[in-house]
């Protein structure tokens, strides 16, 4: 199933979320694409690391389960398919697979590896990258305190369950350890796997409340904060994250910490 705080405006991801494939390159790299293989690309989003892997010669194929997203990686060329990570019924019709920035979405993860090992030809290849273990720390404790403060949210301790009962904060994302991940892979079925952990501060040129907007609008959407409320919490979360993610000379950065990881199908 779809996770539903998974949620994108093309335009706002664009403006917004330009460092996101740009900071993919060292995924892509490691990739390593050539002529004639053909490529998997999940999560491909609005297709500019797609449109670079094609660019190698090889055959590319981009999903995502965001029809805002896909119909602006079909306006750059890429074939780009509807497609949820979790369900990926493509069976050895691929040299690679490669991700970036997606499978933090998707939280049937044991769902997703398998699916993308079932992608491979024996001896393809696996290389990814996406949020990993205290990523965004910060900014989600900020959010949740907001939340709970103004009564939004519980702690599951708290809530009841019962009709009308304060909602808890969704399961919206999946960061795992490299140890942890590792072992999806294995079970899975990958071989020669790694994964490594790289924090990576990210600055963010169109503020805090524009990421917010963009990154967060989906949870918000989930728990129901729309309008002048919604714009209230990210007000609240931007002045509670202020002294910790905001330089003196006013640029914002995000506490980002990414996990990389490769593997082979035997």
């Amino acid at each position: 199933m779809a996770n539903p705080t998974s949620r994108w405006n093309a335009s706002d991801y664009a403006s917004c979320g330009a460092f996101v494939p740009a900071l993919g390159a060292p995924i892509l790299e490691s990739l390593n694409p050539s002529r004639g293989e053909r490529i998997l690309d999940v999560g491909c989003g609005d297709g500019v690391l797609t449109s670079q892997i094609a660019a190698s010669g090889a055959s590319v194929t981009g999903v995502d389960n965001s029809p805002e997203l896909l119909a602006a990686a079909r306006d750059r060329g890429v074939d780009a398919r509807w497609a949820d990570a979790a369900e990926l019924d493509f069976d050895a019709e691929f040299d690679a697979v490669f991700s970036n920035a997606a499978l933090h979405w998707v939280l049937d993860y044991r769902a997703a590896a398998a699916g993308m090992f079932r992608a491979l030809r024996p001896g393809g290849r696996l290389a990814v990258e996406f949020g990993g273990f205290g990523n965004i720390a910060a900014i989600r404790t900020a959010i949740f305190a907001v939340l709970r403060q103004r009564g939004l949210v519980a702690d599951e301790r708290d809530s009841s369950g019962s009709p009308g009962a304060t909602p808890v904060m969704p399961a919206d994302q999946f960061y795992p350890t490299a140890e942890q991940y590792l072992q999806v892979l294995r079970d899975a079925g990958f071989d020669d796997v790694r994964a490594e952990l790289v924090p990576r501060p990210t600055p963010l040129p169109a503020g805090l409340l524009a990421w917010l907007a963009t990154f967060r609008g989906g949870l918000m959407d989930v728990l129901g904060i729309r309008g002048e409320l919604r714009r209230e919490v990210f007000d609240q979360v931007s002045e509670l994250l202020e002294p910790a993610l905001r330089t003196s000379e006013g640029m914002w950065w995000a506490d980002y910490v990414r996990i990389r990881a490769w593997g082979r199908r035997p």
